[in-house]
């Protein structure tokens, strides 16, 4: 019977990593509720479903708390424990600061950072009475350098990985593990709907491939690790040198890949 597999959520798995997560839990007997801003979610449920496990899809707008709160209703709904989570729903706005529109970098501020909190306020206050649960926050390799025409959204996932790992702390002896992914550049639709298709990061050649992106993040989850850079090797040694790379000359290097042609 499908209450006696494991449940869990993912908050934008209409497509990407959302959908690659939500399928590496399908493929370990996880039934899913997954979340997503367009009806994709309910072709997604259908690839989930063909796995042997259910699917829940949801439609809502993670920009509003309205939209989180629901599909947190529709969570509940199923009555079922709570046994894993991924926040991993994000957008980025490609461009200069300067002329991008106000109001679509508070809906990624919303999304990002608001929607991040009130879902995990959510998801954490369900799973410490219980005394065990996984959370997975989906924050970017851009968490570890200026984002120069990414201006908003690296500061955003900044937060993300920060916050994550304050939680981890926070919720060390209460059963619950939180664990933060970073991805670099990752062949998803992300950067095309951020409106840089004519950057570095437009060209597919330039970025990791989603399957091995989310397998990183899984098994991280999985081995209750505190974060994990997910994609090449190339990858891993650009977040470790930013370590210790000075802010001004990673910004000019981000600038580079970022900027519109």
């Amino acid at each position: 019977m499908s209450n006696e597999r494991p449940f869990t959520m993912v908050t934008g798995a209409s497509s990407g990593l959302g959908l690659e997560l939500a399928k590496l839990f399908a493929q370990d007997g996880y039934d899913i509720a997954i979340s997503g801003s367009s009806d994709r979610i309910f072709e997604a449920a259908e690839t989930i479903k063909s796995y042997g496990v259910e699917a829940y899809p949801h439609q809502a707008d993670a920009s509003t708390y309205e939209g989180v709160e629901a599909f947190w209703e529709f969570v509940k709904s199923k009555e079922r424990e709570l046994d894993a989570a991924v926040l991993n729903v994000g957008v980025s706005i490609g461009g200069s600061f300067l002329e991008n529109d106000l109001e679509e970098e508070l809906k990624l501020i919303d999304i990002n950072i608001a929607g991040t909190v009130h879902m995990a306020k959510r998801v954490v206050q369900d799973m410490v009475p219980n005394k065990k649960g996984d959370i997975l926050i989906v924050s970017s390799v851009s968490a570890t350098l200026p984002t120069p025409y990414e201006t908003v959204y690296g500061p955003s996932k900044a937060f993300g990985f920060m916050f994550a790992e304050s939680l981890r702390e926070e919720l060390r002896d209460t059963g619950v593990n939180v664990t933060a992914m970073l991805p670099g550049a990752t062949n998803t639709d992300f950067h095309h709907n951020a409106g840089m298709d004519s950057t570095y990061f437009g060209d597919e050649r330039n970025k990791n491939d989603k399957e091995l992106v989310a397998q990183q993040g899984y098994e991280a989850l999985k081995n209750k690790l505190d974060h994990v850079v997910c994609g090449d090797e190339a990858t891993k040694k650009a977040a470790e040198d930013n370590r210790t790379t000075p802010e001004e000359v990673k910004a000019a290097e981000h600038a580079k890949k970022a900027k519109p042609q």
